[in-house]
């Protein structure tokens, strides 16, 4: 029997879907693509991270499709996506246009969510042409366009050679991540969690990163650990909002700032004290609050001019 992929009590199960479709992309990879809410409300697309999937974004789905039409989908190889053979930068954005085509009018504008991989996946599709067509804003969730390994603080290392190799082996380990017990727990808050995380997050968030097969965490991760989508950053050029946890160790701040000071319409830079890298999770409510921001202001409403460029800090809530 296979692995919980999920959790199924709580504010982190996934909801059941209006409905759920296959979009195939460019190279033939099928994707499973799930829609939330009234097939007439203003549109979101939500991308997830590496070794996450659909279930990722429960929190945002919950609430979201109340009045909002959420579209998530599984990148290739993660949750009920098969795994594919090729594992690009190129393929990613190939299938969120797939996404966005098979889900939204022709000339349909949606709010485009990425977290992690999901963000670089929105930085890879920026300059194609049906990105552009259906990118109203977009929403930046702990994610980096390059360094990754080289900024990445999860081995308590001086930043340098030995660090970003020997990171760059623990990330694309083909280890077996096991079952979730609690020492599991434990080293994936550590790595990808604040200090203060509540334990029905770390559950989450370890049943969907655990339920990811290894060689597809393997692959991609040799993906990211060259990463380089700096033009990418150029190129997207509908407003852009950014939020980061300041105690995130995969994708630290450094990123975030970087992305905010390169962007060709930045609407500001969120930090969170003391969150880390699965922003969503961690904030839900603030994460959901910047989406319904975004709709409001470019897809339901008259666009304006919103946020500073400067970055903004959040205090934690008790």
């Amino acid at each position: 029997m296979s692995r919980l992929t999920h959790v199924t009590t709580g504010p982190y199960a996934p909801p059941v879907p209006a409905r759920e479709l296959t979009v195939v992309s460019a190279d033939g990879a099928r994707l499973h693509v799930e829609v939330h809410g009234s097939e007439d409300a203003p549109p979101v697309v939500l991308a997830h991270g590496w070794t996450c999937s659909t279930a990722f974004w429960a929190a945002q789905t919950r609430e979201l499709a109340l009045d909002h039409r959420v579209i998530v989908y599984d990148q290739r190889g993660h949750g009920r996506s098969p795994a594919s053979p090729a594992c690009t930068t190129e393929a990613l954005a190939d299938d969120l246009e797939a996404v966005l085509a098979q889900t939204l009018a022709r000339g349909e504008r949606a709010v485009i969510v990425g977290h992690s991989m999901g963000g670089m996946t929105v930085m890879a599709a920026a300059a194609r042409p049906r990105f552009r067509e259906h990118a109203a804003a977009v929403l930046l969730c702990s994610t980096g366009s390059s360094r990754l390994v080289a900024e990445a603080l999860v081995l308590p290392l001086r930043a340098g050679g030995l660090r970003t190799w020997l990171t760059a082996r623990v990330l694309a380990s083909r280890a077996p991540l096991g079952p979730v017990t609690p020492l599991a727990r434990r080293i994936l808050k550590y790595a990808t969690m604040g200090p203060g995380c509540a334990p029905h997050m770390v559950e989450a968030c370890a049943r969907i990163v655990h339920a990811c097969p290894r060689a597809v965490r393997h692959a991609w991760a040799r993906v990211l650990a060259g990463l380089d989508l700096d033009h990418g950053i150029r190129e997207l050029r509908v407003p852009t909002a950014i939020v980061t946890g300041t105690a995130d160790r995969l994708t630290p701040p450094v990123h975030a700032r970087a992305l905010a000071a390169a962007l060709p319409h930045p609407l500001g830079l969120t930090e969170l004290p003391g969150m880390g890298h699965m922003t969503p999770v961690e904030a839900p409510e603030l994460v959901n609050g910047k989406i319904r921001e975004l709709v409001t202001a470019y897809v339901t409403g008259a666009p304006e001019e919103a946020g500073a460029d400067g970055p903004e800090r959040i205090k934690e809530s008790s």
